[in-house]
């Protein structure tokens, strides 16, 4: 049987045959890039033995996972720091506007309230009652306001001529809040569109970039199997 040659390793100088060692130019460039920054003059015109190759292919596979690693913790910490800097994007109108409203207006909801109730519908009711019982059995001979209760009239016409205003000032303000109520809504919806839009451009580096390095991890693995095939 004739002699093998023999090769020399640019790492570890131990001389071996070519079964045990990989030229350098077939090294891949991330591997490659691991290798040289542990030996600057190493170049692509020599050899590598397996078990170095591995051992710097292995450094390279950790490295890869400890970026990966740091990338999370660093997106975990911004997302955390974000939250905790940024001010809430929503807010309570109905406690702000009511802040804002002086004793009239307080006043006038008060009333349109109360004039919009079950409450004031029976009270009212029962006035009339009273009042028409009054000046028809109970005064018979001497009554304030006879039939056809013409200070009745006037004294609903008066009730009716109050409480219009009262009740057009509520809904004012109740438009007012109701527009208040959109435009804080449409500030929430844009803020919250921008806030997934950013996070879908960092879902999409990171996915690029776990990508790239598993393709990588990936590569390798297929080396270490034809190696294994080609020793079997």
């Amino acid at each position: 049987m004739a002699d093998q040659a023999i090769y020399s390793c640019q790492i570890c100088g131990e001389h071996r045959t070519q079964d045990g060692v990989r030229p350098a130019d077939s090294v891949r460039e991330p591997v490659a890039a691991v290798i040289r920054k542990e030996y600057p003059r190493w170049t692509k015109d020599g050899y590598i033995c397996t078990a170095d190759l591995n051992r710097f292919r292995a450094r390279y596979v950790r490295e890869i996972l400890e970026k990966e690693r740091d990338e999370l913790a660093s997106l975990e910490e911004n997302v955390r720091k974000s939250i905790k800097d940024r001010k809430r994007t929503a807010r309570n109108i109905n406690v702000e506007f009511d802040r804002q409203l002086n004793f009239g207006e307080r006043l006038s909801d008060r009333l349109a309230d109360f004039a919009g109730s079950w409450t004031f519908i029976a009270l009212f009711a029962g006035l009339l009652c009273i009042w028409i019982g009054m000046n028809s059995f109970v005064l018979l001979y001497r009554p304030f306001d006879p039939y056809p209760f013409i200070f009745l009239n006037l004294v609903l016409s008066a009730l009716a001529a109050l409480q219009a205003p009262f009740i057009i000032m509520s809904q004012n303000r109740l438009e007012e809040r109701d527009r208040l109520h959109a435009e804080d809504d449409y500030r929430v919806n844009l803020n919250a569109e921008m806030e997934i839009h950013q996070l879908h451009r960092k879902l999409d580096h990171l996915l690029m970039s776990q990508g790239q390095r598993l393709l990588e991890i990936q590569n390798i693995q297929v080396e270490l199997m034809e190696e294994l095939v080609r020793k079997a």
